[in-house]
């Protein structure tokens, strides 16, 4: 990256991250595509009505994913392997730790917030259900995120937006796989969802543990060590409450179209 010509070299590195976010964008837009056109209105909005707060919960644990990636790329650069393993570690399972974090916050404020948010008695109940199906692949979907995050660190943001487009198929495909033979309708999509953001969090999984480098992640090596975990704190709440303080607009304008 430092070498020679940087425009091509940055395009290459930036190209397949910008794609990466539309990507993940494009999940919760598939489910509502696919509920719209084969189980009603009613589960179309129900499905809709989840987006902005769930972007709102998840925006502050992703920041830390972004604490991660700058850690891990200051130890690459730096050639300081011992702090780049700790940190990739750490990282690893506060990921799944956040996660599991999630499961119960989805769980016990869906009901609260999305009546909070005002919406539509019709399409409550449909809209509780799919937000806690989504919130029990939250483990998955942060550890995908924090996976990702240390191959974008040290150059490769190729392999995680090919993770993410397998992901994203399998998501279309048992969408209409649910919704259409099964007649799940919003419980189908949220289903799809998980288990194809499970699929993309194997994938990152197994490249990080095939890889022979100095990233390379172990089970035996996974804990939560202070020191890394407060440096990852520092660099990623900061961006975590940034992301979630735009989300809160976004939740207010569904707010409005709710009442």
């Amino acid at each position: 990256m430092c070498n020679g010509p940087l425009l091509w070299k940055i395009l290459l590195f930036s190209v397949p991250l910008m794609l990466s976010g539309i990507l993940q964008l494009l999940f919760n837009a598939a489910d509502i595509v696919v509920v719209g056109q084969f189980a009603g209105n009613e589960a179309m909005a129900a499905v809709g009505s989840t987006g902005s707060l769930n972007n709102l919960i998840v925006n502050v644990f992703m920041g830390l994913s972004i604490g991660t990636s700058i850690m891990v790329a200051r130890y690459y650069g730096a050639q300081d392997w011992k702090n780049m393993r700790e940190i990739v570690h750490t990282s690893m399972l506060v990921s799944f730790i956040c996660g599991v974090a999630l499961i119960f916050i989805g769980t016990f404020l869906a009901a609260p917030l999305l009546e909070l948010m005002g919406t539509p008695p019709e399409c409550l109940d449909q809209a509780v259900l799919y937000m806690r199906i989504i919130f029990v692949g939250m483990p998955a979907q942060m550890v995908y995120n924090f996976g990702a995050a240390i191959l974008r660190a040290v150059g490769d943001t190729r392999r995680p937006l090919l993770f993410l487009l397998a992901a994203g198929i399998v998501n279309v495909l048992l969408n209409l796989f649910f919704v259409i033979v099964f007649h799940m309708d919003t419980a189908g999509v949220a289903l799809a969802t998980i288990i194809s953001q499970s699929i993309s969090a194997a994938m990152v999984v197994a490249c990080l543990m095939r890889s022979h480098t100095p990233y390379r992640l172990r089970f035996r090596r996974l804990r939560v060590r202070k020191a890394q975990l407060l440096q990852i704190i520092r660099v990623g709440l900061p961006a975590g409450i940034q992301g979630a303080v735009f989300s809160v607009s976004n939740v207010l304008i569904q707010s409005s179209i709710n009442s």
